[in-house]
């Protein structure tokens, strides 16, 4: 934009600046004293034109078109799927926090992942307090933190955090940082009401179907529940998340010792941790949508009797591989050990759903699907139709 000498003359005169010629076409300005922010050289030359446009209103500034094309947009995987398991874990009922990064060896409840050192932390050479001198290498105790000092106010205390834990290295200097995801859930499912005066309480499967849910919505498919043994998890209440033949995680119910550490009086309290950069590399960047069926399901009811250390994750397996492309969804609704199964045996009870989306399927089709089912958890698994 064009601006006559004059007229700077005039503008910063009237800001009591001192104005001289200076060569040709040319000014030298003198700042007033009161004027501190007037830079000097080419910095203050900036400052000087700032008082003319000022004065003379940037709406009076001619627009100047970008000389150039728009550089195509980069989208940001890692980050894009961050904010998508954050949805999916507020829609499932959990409200997101950030705890200290800062911790002490003494607060590490759950231990480390297989193959590292169990004395190894990332240690402060400066730590301002006494109780924040590490690296925090699990997003646990954090969480149980946060539920004891939230159990003071609210019942219901289902938490989740996304953020780095640092392990140390020793081929390299700097630790491994890597993105974890950690659930706390304790209290009611639901609020209390007047039909429902003792709500059920949170457990173990409560936790298992919320990383269910996060996990359908991230369309990771192929996922298991496999029993493990974990230091200060109560036995029997922890299993290890596989997903396509990956360790992605741990879940399971904090034995009450740990809970009574941290002042925790509700039980049972539930905790898990995932490892989200290993989680969505599983994550497929794209997914197929399908039509809904026209034609719908048969359904079907299947108990089975197995031995009792067959899991009902086994079973499930080999029903879905059995049931081929007609078997639509498989469901676990009851075990039962009892009078009426031999010693050592529990009953599995199955909901089938079979489905063909271009057809009614028949009675026939429906038996042979059955007997092709029996045979197979028959053979894999020596299970047999209760009587």
């Amino acid at each position: 934009m064009e601006v006559a000498q004059d007229e700077m003359v005039r503008i910063l005169t009237a800001l009591e600046f001192t104005c001289e010629p200076d060569g040709e076409a040319g000014l030298r300005v003198t700042a007033p004293a009161s004027r501190l922010d007037i830079g000097t050289g080419v910095t203050g030359v900036h400052d000087l034109l700032e008082e003319v446009a000022r004065v003379l209103g940037y709406d009076r500034i001619p627009v100047t078109d970008m000389a150039d094309t728009l550089p195509p947009q980069r989208n940001n995987p890692a980050v894009e799927m961050e904010e998508r398991a954050r949805d999916l874990l507020v829609v499932a009922g959990l409200q997101e926090i950030i705890s200290y990064r800062l911790t002490t060896p003494e607060r590490d409840v759950l231990g480390l992942p297989a193959g590292t050192d169990a004395g190894a932390y990332v240690r402060l050479a400066n730590p301002v307090t006494a109780d924040r001198v590490v690296m925090r290498r699990t997003l646990v105790p954090g969480l149980l933190e946060v539920m004891s000092q939230n159990a003071r106010v609210r019942d219901r205390l289902w938490f989740f955090e996304i953020g780095p834990v640092f392990l140390p290295a020793h081929d390299r200097k700097l630790p491994v940082e890597t993105c974890r995801l950690g659930i706390g859930m304790a209290g009611p499912i639901a609020p209390g009401s007047w039909r429902e005066s003792e709500p059920s309480r949170t457990d173990f499967f409560a936790l298992k179907g919320v990383l269910e849910a996060l996990l359908a919505g991230l369309h990771v498919g192929g996922a298991s529940f496999e029993p493990v043994e974990i230091p200060l998890v109560a036995p029997g209440r922890a299993a290890r998340v596989v997903v396509q033949g990956a360790d992605i995680g741990v879940l399971g119910e904090v034995h009450p010792r740990v809970s009574a550490r941290f002042e925790l009086a509700v039980q049972p309290v539930c905790v898990a941790e995932l490892d989200l950069e290993r989680l969505f590399r599983l994550a497929p960047p794209s997914f197929a949508l399908r039509a809904i069926p026209r034609f719908p399901p048969v359904l079907e009811d299947l108990a089975l009797v197995v031995d009792d250390a067959v899991s009902a994750g086994a079973v499930t397996g080999a029903i879905r591989e059995a049931g081929g492309s007609l078997l639509a969804a498989v469901r676990l609704f009851d075990v039962y050990r009892g009078p009426q199964v031999a010693a050592g045996k529990k009953s599995l009870a199955f909901s089938l759903a079979f489905q063909a989306p271009d057809r009614t399927l028949t009675d026939t089709e429906i038996e042979k699907e059955k007997a092709r089912i029996l045979a197979a958890v028959a053979a894999q698994l020596g299970a047999c139709l209760r009587a």
